[in-house]
């Protein structure tokens, strides 16, 4: 009798696919938290590593550099995850999108406004900071703004799809007060150095933005 050879089992890589996106999501997480802790400048690689607890080489190998670290912290907090999903491409912005009431709408971007501010006003400061002295550093950043400029022209886009602005209200100047409004220097400003409540700022900003955009 011809004893039977077992097939050779297929390498299945998913669950090292799987540990090896965890162990970034620490390194982000830890970078963070380093990152608001002690600035740009004060935060290591190797503070990293010994925070997460995983080798020097392993921080080096997944992100390169401290500058792509802070970079893919930033790119994170603005989403609210590791996953590579566009903002405007996410189901929470879609929906704002897809609604057809002009005051709703503005009171939907608010709310996510609030939500992404709270994740993205710490390392606002961090970045700041060290763009004084770090010209790269200053690269980041004028990309950040300049992204947050392109929500906003998305935003715009979606609230005059369903209705005019005030007279007086052009869209590009609709597009930079929104802008400023909803800048994480504005955020900290009412919610840090003010003491007001995540709702207290999403009411206002909805509020307020309703009162200068619509007729």
């Amino acid at each position: 009798m011809t004893k039977k050879i077992p097939s050779k089992r297929k390498y299945d890589s998913s669950r090292r696919k799987a540990q090896a996106q965890e162990t970034q999501a620490q390194i982000l997480s830890a970078a963070e938290e380093l990152f608001i802790e002690r600035g740009y400048t004060g935060t290591t690689i190797e503070s990293i590593a010994q925070k997460t607890g995983v080798a020097l080489e392993t921080v080096y190998s997944i992100f390169g550099n401290k500058r792509a670290l802070l970079s893919r912290v930033v790119d994170m907090t603005v989403v609210g995850d590791g996953q590579p999903i566009p903002l405007l491409a996410r189901s929470y912005i879609q929906d704002v999108a897809a609604e057809r009431d002009q005051t709703r709408q503005i009171q939907m971007f608010a709310k996510r406004i609030q939500l992404i501010m709270s994740r993205v006003a710490p390392m606002f400061e961090v970045m700041r900071s060290a763009a004084k002295t770090e010209p790269e550093i200053a690269g980041i950043l004028k990309k950040y703004l300049n992204r947050r400029m392109e929500g906003m022209n998305f935003f715009i886009e979606c609230v005059t799809a369903n209705g005019s602005l005030r007279k007086s209200m052009d869209k590009q100047m609709a597009v930079e007060t929104i802008w400023a409004l909803t800048s994480a220097e504005v955020y900290n400003l009412l919610r840090v150095d003010r003491g007001w409540s995540s709702d207290e700022y999403e009411y206002w900003l909805a509020e307020t933005l309703i009162r200068l955009l619509l007729p």
